[in-house]
Parts: C-alpha cells; sequence; structure tokens
C-alpha cells in the first residue's frame, strides 16, 4: 500500500464539528480572531451546510427563555431542568446557556429564519420553552454565517478527525489533531493552541429497532458517532454522567417527533383499551420523591409509567392524534380555513424534520387526523444537548461557577486548551440546537482568550503522529493482504468489517448494559460480563479491515462508538442506584439513593494504561 499523502494544516484555534455548536463556536471566535490576528479553523466530516443533528431540518426551537417579554427567566430553565434530570444537573452551566440563548435565536431570525409569531408579534409557542419555526433551511442559514465569519480556506469537510494530539512535553496540554479524507488518500495534520470538540453524540451503540436495509432508521442523526466523547476520552480528559442516556417517545418506525402534538396539541398517550397511561400510573410516581411530585413529570418517569403498563399486557400504545385534531377542529366550529391551517401546522411538523414519518403513514393507511399513531420507546443514545446529560466534565463562567467547577475558562475540560460545547459538555441538558449554538459561542470566546494568554505554542510529537498514521490507514492495509481469503461474499477468516463488529458491539451492548430487547434492565453481574465481552470485542477490532475509504470512516466511527460504549458501561456499574428509571434500571439497587448518590459521577480514561478511573463529585446548587 502507498503512502497517504500529508497536509499540514496551522491555526490558533481549531473547531471539531460543524453542527450547531460548531457553527457557534466558528462565528463567535472568527469575531474574537480578527481583531487579534488570530487563525480559526473547521473541520467537518460531511458538509457543513448539512451536517450534525438538524441536517434535516427542524420544526421548532426547543430552548427559548422570552426574557424580553417576560416569559422566563433563567432560574426558571435551571429548575425545568433540575427536575427533569431527576435532580442532577451542572446548575451554573444550564444558567450561562439560559442567559445567553436568547440572543441566539434573535440572531436567527435576523439571518433569516422564519419563525410563527402571534397576533401580538411574539414568537408562537409550542411549549413552555419551545417556539415554532419554518425550520427546513435552518442549518443552512446558520451554516452560511459561519462560513462567512471564518473565510475561505479556513473550513475544512470531507474530513475525519480521530485522534486529538497533545504536547510533546505536557500531556495534560492540547497541540492539535489528526484526521483522514474520506474523499482522498490523505492525511491531515492540525497543529492549534486550542481546540474546541463540538462533535456529535453517540448513536447505534445499541441495537436499534429497525433492521436489515433499515439499520439507519433511527431517531438521533445516524451519522453522530461519539466523536464528542471518544476524542476527549483519549486525549484524558475527565468526563461526567456517562452513565445518562436518553429514551425518548417516538412515533413507531418513522421516528417522527411527538413533542408538537403533546405540547401544543394537547394529544394523549392512551393504550391498546383506551386507557390514559398517565392517569392510569399515577400512583407509580410517589415511589421516586421528591422528583415525581414535581412538575413536569420527569421524562424518565413518563418512560417508566408506559413501560409498566406495556408489561401489564395493555400495549400497543397510541399518541391519539385523532382524537386531539377532532377536538382542534371542533374549537374551530369547523371553519376551513382554519381547519387547513391546523392539518398545515401538523404535517410540517414532519416535512421540516422527518418526511419518512409521512411517508410510513401514508404507506400503512393512515391518517392521523382520523387513525390513533402507535409509539414506542426508543433504543438509548448518548446525548449532551437533548434530554441527556453526558459529556465532559468542563469548567464554568467565572462569576456563576462554584469554587470546584471553575478552572481559568469557560467550557475548557480538564486537558489544557480542550474546550467542549453542545453534546460534547456533560450535566447541561435541554440546550437543544439554540442552545448548542449559544454554548458554542461560549467555547470560541474562552477558547480565543486561552489564546491570547499563553504565548508559547504547543509542541506537536512527530513519533505520535506517525504512530496515529499506521493506525489510522491500518484497516487499508489489513483488507488488502487479506482479501485473497475471501470465502464467499464479505466472510473472511483472517480480517472483520466494520459492519459486522457494529452489529456484534449493538449485540453486547442491547442485552448486557440495559438495551431496549431486556426492558432497560440490567445489574452488576450482568455489566461485568458485558465489559468481558466488550474487550474481546476491542481485541478483535485489530483486525479491522476496509475495503476503500468509505469503510475507513465507518472503521473509525466504531472505534467512536466503542469507547462511549465502554463508558457507558463502567459509569452504570459505578452508579449503584436507579437513578433514572424509564431510561435504565439496576436490578440490584432498583431504588433511588439520595444520601449516597445525589453527585456526579467523573471518570478519566489513561490510554497508554488502558484503565478507568471512577470516582464522585459534590453536588452543588446556584439556584433555590
Amino acid at each position: 500500500m502507498n503512502e497517504p499523502a500529508v497536509e499540514v494544516v496551522e491555526c490558533d484555534v481549531l473547531i471539531c464539528g460543524g453542527g450547531m455548536a460548531g457553527c457557534g463556536a466558528a462565528y463567535e471566535a472568527a469575531y474574537w480572531a480578527r481583531a487579534a490576528k488570530l487563525r480559526v479553523v473547521m473541520v467537518e466530516k460531511a458538509a457543513v451546510e448539512r451536517s450534525g443533528a438538524v441536517a434535516m431540518g427542524l420544526s421548532a426551537i426547543n430552548c427559548y427563555m422570552g426574557m424580553k417579554w417576560g416569559e422566563n427567566q433563567p432560574e426558571d430553565f435551571v429548575r425545568y431542568v433540575r427536575q427533569d434530570l431527576m435532580g442532577l444537573c451542572r446548575e451554573d452551566l444550564v444558567y450561562d446557556i439560559a442567559r445567553n440563548v436568547d440572543a441566539t435565536v434573535h440572531m436567527f431570525e435576523e439571518w433569516g429564519l422564519p419563525f410563527f409569531k402571534t397576533p401580538e408579534g411574539r414568537y408562537k409557542r409550542e411549549g413552555r420553552w419551545q417556539v415554532m419555526i419554518h425550520g427546513e433551511s435552518y442549518k443552512p442559514i446558520v451554516a452560511e454565517a459561519a462560513k462567512k465569519a471564518l473565510g475561505e480556506g479556513n473550513i475544512y469537510e470531507r474530513i475525519f478527525i480521530a485522534n486529538l494530539l497533545l504536547d510533546k512535553d505536557d500531556s495534560g496540554r492540547i497541540a492539535g489533531a489528526v484526521g483522514f479524507s474520506v474523499r482522498d488518500f490523505k492525511l491531515y495534520i492540525f497543529k492549534a493552541r486550542a481546540v474546541i470538540v463540538a462533535a456529535g453524540g453517540a448513536t447505534q451503540v445499541f441495537r436499534p429497532h429497525a433492521v436489515g436495509e433499515g439499520l439507519g432508521r433511527i431517531w438521533y442523526a445516524p451519522w453522530n458517532t461519539g466523536s464528542a466523547y471518544k476524542l476527549p476520552i483519549l486525549a484524558g480528559a475527565e468526563m461526567t454522567q456517562m452513565e445518562h442516556r436518553l429514551v425518548v417517545t417516538r412515533f413507531k418506525d418513522g421516528y417522527g417527533p411527538v413533542g408538537m402534538w403533546f405540547l401544543l396539541f394537547k394529544a394523549t398517550l392512551k393504550n391498546a383499551y383506551g386507557e390514559a397511561v398517565e392517569e392510569k400510573w399515577a400512583e407509580l410516581l410517589k415511589e421516586w420523591l421528591p422528583y415525581g411530585a414535581g412538575k413536569p413529570i420527569p421524562t424518565p418517569l413518563r418512560n417508566h409509567q408506559m413501560l409498566r403498563d406495556f408489561v401489564a399486557g395493555a400495549g400497543p400504545h397510541y399518541l391519539r392524534t385523532d382524537e386531539a385534531l377532532t377536538r382542534m377542529f371542533a374549537e374551530t366550529q369547523n371553519d376551513p380555513r382554519k381547519v387547513r391551517e391546523i392539518e398545515a401546522d401538523a404535517w410540517e411538523d414532519f416535512l421540516d424534520m422527518t418526511m419518512s414519518q409521512a411517508l410510513l403513514w401514508a404507506s400503512h393507511n393512515i391518517d392521523p387526523a382520523k387513525t390513533p399513531s402507535e409509539v414506542v420507546l426508543t433504543e438509548p443514545y448518548l446525548v449532551g444537548s437533548h434530554g441527556a446529560a453526558t459529556g465532559a466534565w468542563v469548567s464554568g463562567p467565572e462569576d456563576l461557577a462554584p469554587k470546584d467547577y471553575f478552572w481559568g475558562y469557560n467550557r475548557m475540560t480538564t486537558v489544557k486548551g480542550l474546550f467542549a460545547a453542545g453534546d460534547g459538555v456533560g450535566a447541561s441538558a435541554h440546550k437543544f440546537s439554540s442552545g448548542s449554538y449559544a454554548e458554542g459561542r461560549l467555547a470560541g470566546k474562552a477558547a480565543l482568550a486561552y489564546v491570547m494568554d499563553t504565548a508559547q505554542a504547543a509542541q506537536i510529537d512527530q513519533q505520535r503522529v506517525e504512530s496515529i498514521k499506521q493506525a489510522l490507514f491500518a484497516p487499508l492495509k489489513a483488507y488488502e493482504q487479506a482479501q485473497a481469503r475471501v470465502t464467499r461474499g464479505e466472510i473472511n477468516p483472517a480480517v472483520l468489517n466494520p459492519r459486522q463488529a457494529l452489529v456484534r458491539l449493538q449485540k453486547i451492548m442491547d442485552e448486557y448494559c440495559a438495551g431496549y430487547e431486556v426492558g432497560y434492565m440490567t445489574n452488576g453481574p450482568t455489566l461485568r460480563r458485558g465489559l468481558e465481552l466488550l474487550e474481546l470485542l476491542r481485541e478483535d477490532m485489530a483486525h479491522l479491515a476496509a475495503r476503500d475509504l468509505h469503510e475507513l470512516l465507518r472503521a473509525w466511527e466504531l472505534w467512536d462508538r466503542y469507547y462511549c460504549a465502554e463508558a457507558h458501561a463502567r459509569h452504570i456499574l459505578f452508579r449503584e442506584e436507579t437513578r433514572w428509571p424509564g431510561y435504565y434500571y439496576r436490578g440490584d439497587f432498583p431504588k433511588l439513593d439520595e444520601a449516597n448518590w445525589h453527585c456526579f459521577t467523573v471518570s478519566r480514561y489513561d490510554a497508554d494504561k488502558n484503565q478507568w478511573q471512577l470516582n464522585k463529585r459534590p453536588y452543588v446548587s446556584i439556584v433555590s
């Protein structure tokens, strides 16, 4: 195999990921870099215009305070997030998002994003924190601003960042990153004084409901493979709440959104016998005090009610879209114009972001105005921007963060010069697209401050770069050497292809780490057995083979998912309680344990020794 071409890119701030958080970081960092004559570079494995979780579009901005109209204050948002996360969130980080997010949303409108408006000129609310948008072009609008701010020559697309580089003389300091092109046989070495990890969370770590040809039909973006976690994990950054995961209610098979139907249309979740699930199982909430008595009902507890109803034999479950629309039509006295307006809002909810749901309904002869629509709980996802809180343990803002939560620069990880935003920040959920963008801006500004305060540039270890290069392209070499041993199709006794290894990873996680097929249940012995199987898989992944650059990308995305999987399993094993019923259950510790576990879990991985260290961090509240 020939040697790849090599390109070295020198910059001051490197942004890994071009989603909402990455675009926010690019826009803000570029502004501050201009006057200081510093260079900011963004790297994206796809195309910035249509990358990240908002790639297909969005029908609502789910994080907006409305402070200028006196609708909500940052303290209100902190209480809401804390309640939904069953008492655990970094209040300083959540407050910081809340006080900055409105300005970000107003920028989106200035750039041309169309909002639903009330007659008074306010944004039309879908729920307390959500505002409705015509969002099919949401990401292209945001991407255009970021690209314009950065300027030509500072955006590198179709490049997968596989490893971060540490200072040759200081293993606790960032020095850059290494990646490869997914279009050309080429290695990229990025030398940077600060790096912002703004990549995506992790999907398909668990076996999805859809199989075979439908394997990619999942709720969260299938191309988000956990780079936001793998990169800081391997760099030695401390990670927090990696045991947390998100399981959401979605329309079956199409994974269409249910938020508008619940919040705006007031649709009800009912079982096959017409019973309202939340009312039927209201007594369950008393087992999870104090959070079961709070409002709103935390998402995991709503899942818990639905799961208990399913085990009781009352499924399938339906969102009564038919009843909701019939009621709304009646409230308009069946005015044809108003009925069409309601129907347009309902369909746009899917056409803006999940077109496959509309196609699925059509293929199943379902009219949601006349027929109830089946819903299910999804497989688990690891995200830090939606309703879950996995990610890096980062410094908070100087004016808000408790002493133990601050070490110099906002959103900097425990590795000097390495920042995180969006999915990459732990213990700070419910920021969604707008909050992720706002957090990217915070990280971008802080990273520039770090660069300007740090005179001496980090030094690259060339031997380390060479080692990474050999490892990155090893799957291509493995295929080249082993292709003659193919017995039939993809069956080769000498190597493992990425698809085979992914299926194996998903099976392990689903069966041993509380996937949907086992009712999200696990225990200590099961987790330890799962970790043994993950270690065996890791040994076999040394024999991954790739036929081309596309499979090479899939091979390294698999490593993203692997480290996410191991961190997730180790964190669940460490937290000896069931904090989030409906997300996962520890059968050997089935109750909430406020006395011992009202705290954060923090892990650090030593890549040289292949060792994990986990410990607790105290919870410090700043909002009563």
